[in-house]
């Protein structure tokens, strides 16, 4: 999987012209879902974010989560993540999972990060043509990727 994390203000998705999903401050967090992924990953990356502590605390340090701030988490499936541009100009998208395969794992993602912050996360569209609008705070982006974290070890 690969997760793109910004940290915002607000951030919104729309779809067709009706916003389908709105957060205040909080995160905003694109999920990529690779071939081979499967749910004990989502399970462990959704507790990670939820822990992710990239908000200032009283001394200004990143030391609090997502929770201790009264913050919120909007979370967008984009496979486009997962887009190779090693070879050509047009990105490939081997690498990202089959749409009927990474719709349950998205959800699955999403259902998981709901339980571990003890909130309702709000989502795009699976699929859909969408819009997303935030104001980056920071900016703060923290980018996870399972591959690179492995490669890593």
């Amino acid at each position: 999987m690969r997760l793109v994390v910004q940290r915002v203000r607000e951030a919104s998705v729309t779809v067709d012209g009706a916003v389908v999903g709105r957060i205040g401050q909080g995160l905003l967090v694109l999920v990529g879902c690779a071939a081979g992924d499967d749910a004990a990953l989502a399970t462990r990356l959704a507790g990670k974010v939820a822990r992710l502590r990239i908000f200032a605390d009283a001394a200004g340090k990143m030391n609090l989560d997502v929770t201790a701030v009264g913050g919120a988490v909007l979370a967008v499936s984009q496979f486009t993540l997962l887009a190779d541009v090693s070879r050509g100009n047009r990105p490939g998208f081997e690498a990202a999972m089959r749409p009927e395969a990474a719709r349950p794992l998205f959800d699955h993602f999403v259902q998981e990060l709901q339980k571990a912050l003890g909130q309702t996360v709000p989502t795009g569209r699976f699929g859909a043509d969408m819009q997303v609008a935030l104001v980056n705070d920071g900016p703060v982006t923290i980018i996870y990727d399972e591959a690179m974290q492995e490669a890593a070890k």
